[in-house]
């Protein structure tokens, strides 16, 4: 609890945050979806939307992500928050594991580097934005100061 700021001034900013991410992620599957139109789901081609590798499933899948993000930011209430947390370490782990897979059969998502750069970017700026954004009371306030102030 000491670590992750109540009521943080920044709040609303890491909120907008969050919600770009998930904005670029939807932006992103739409036009993966548009590029990959024809191809296998997990398609292992040339396939590449701003630059980085995709195909089909990889883009329905940050569309997906997309749209939970930014529905936890325009529902709020600290949803935003563990939408952003969970979200991000999956996104680290998936961006960790399609590194491994790189150059192997295994890569089905149709990751690039600059794909893995990309992802484990957008995990650790939405990371960021949960641990920021989290509203409490002014009891949680003041006991998250307390707590700050004894570490």
């Amino acid at each position: 609890m000491a670590h992750t700021p109540v009521n943080h001034p920044a709040r609303p900013i890491y909120r907008a945050i969050g919600g770009l991410v998930g904005l670029y992620f939807l932006v992103f599957g739409v036009l993966g979806i548009i590029a990959s139109a024809g191809n296998d789901v997990f398609a292992q081609d040339d396939t590449k939307v701003l630059g980085q590798g995709t195909n089909l499933g990889f883009s329905v899948l940050t569309i997906l992500l997309g749209i939970a993000i930014m529905a936890g930011t325009v529902i709020g209430r600290n949803l935003d928050v563990a939408i952003n947390q969970w979200l991000a370490y999956a996104l680290l782990v998936l961006g960790l594991a399609e590194l491994a897979f790189l150059q192997t059969d295994a890569n089905v998502l149709n990751f690039t580097v600059i794909t893995v750069i990309v992802v484990l970017t957008l995990a650790m700026v939405l990371l960021m934005a949960g641990m920021y954004g989290k509203v409490g009371s002014d009891e949680e306030n003041e006991a998250w100061q307390k707590a700050r102030l004894v570490l």
